[in-house]
């Protein structure tokens, strides 16, 4: 990456994109919806079970016009989902605010690691051990979804439920590896809770992006 390109990514005027697409929203609140999503390269939150792991390393991916993205994502669909990686790594102004103008409503799927930029009208929150969110989005996070791949993972989704509001949807989904197991455990916590609901990444049953 040259200098310019450096001035320009900081900016929020091009990002890097590893890939974007038009298809159904697979998990949480928006299950089955259509949506565009833009998918952002760039994450250190580092999780040992991501299914994304060639989205960390921004400079593997292409630096893309913002205001071009947000033009091509407004012409399929008028929800747009920011993605990872870690979008919120990078200044989101300039892409979201063009996306208002084109008329889209704006999701993000974050760890919180990072401060929150740009103009977002659906926060799902997914906090992490390994990089734990910034204070200030738990208030914000429309939903809360956490990821079971083990046993202590419950005790953490509930220390992370203590911290949004009270109108956050609250979501327990299994690591796509560890499914047959942990979704069994994620039945009978949610029948003694019942404020939590499954979430289930039905994209990968459905077989599409």
């Amino acid at each position: 990456m040259n200098k310019e390109e450096d001035i320009l990514l900081k900016e929020g005027k091009m990002l890097p994109v590893m890939e974007h697409f038009y298809t159904l929203q697979g998990e949480g609140a928006h299950t089955g919806k259509a949506a565009y999503f833009i998918r952002l390269g760039g994450c250190d939150v580092g999780c040992h079970w991501c299914d994304v792991k060639e989205s960390w390393d921004p400079e593997l991916h292409p630096l893309m016009n913002a205001t071009e993205i947000a033009e091509t994502a407004a012409k399929h669909c008028k929800t747009v989902v920011l993605t990872g990686g870690e979008p919120l790594m990078w200044n989101l102004e300039i892409l979201t605010s063009k996306l208002k103008e084109l008329g889209c409503t704006i999701h993000i799927e974050t760890s919180g690691a990072y401060p929150m930029s740009g103009h977002l009208d659906w926060i799902t929150l997914s906090p992490k051990k390994t990089g734990l969110p910034k204070e200030e989005i738990y208030q914000k996070a429309h939903e809360l979804k956490v990821i079971i791949f083990n046993n202590n993972d419950f005790k953490f989704a509930e220390e992370q439920a203590a911290k949004v509001s009270d109108k956050c949807r609250l979501y327990l989904q299994s690591e796509w590896s560890k499914r047959n197991d942990m979704y069994p455990k994620i039945t009978d916590f949610i029948l003694e809770h019942p404020e939590w609901q499954a979430s289930v990444q039905t994209h990968k049953y459905l077989n599409i992006p």
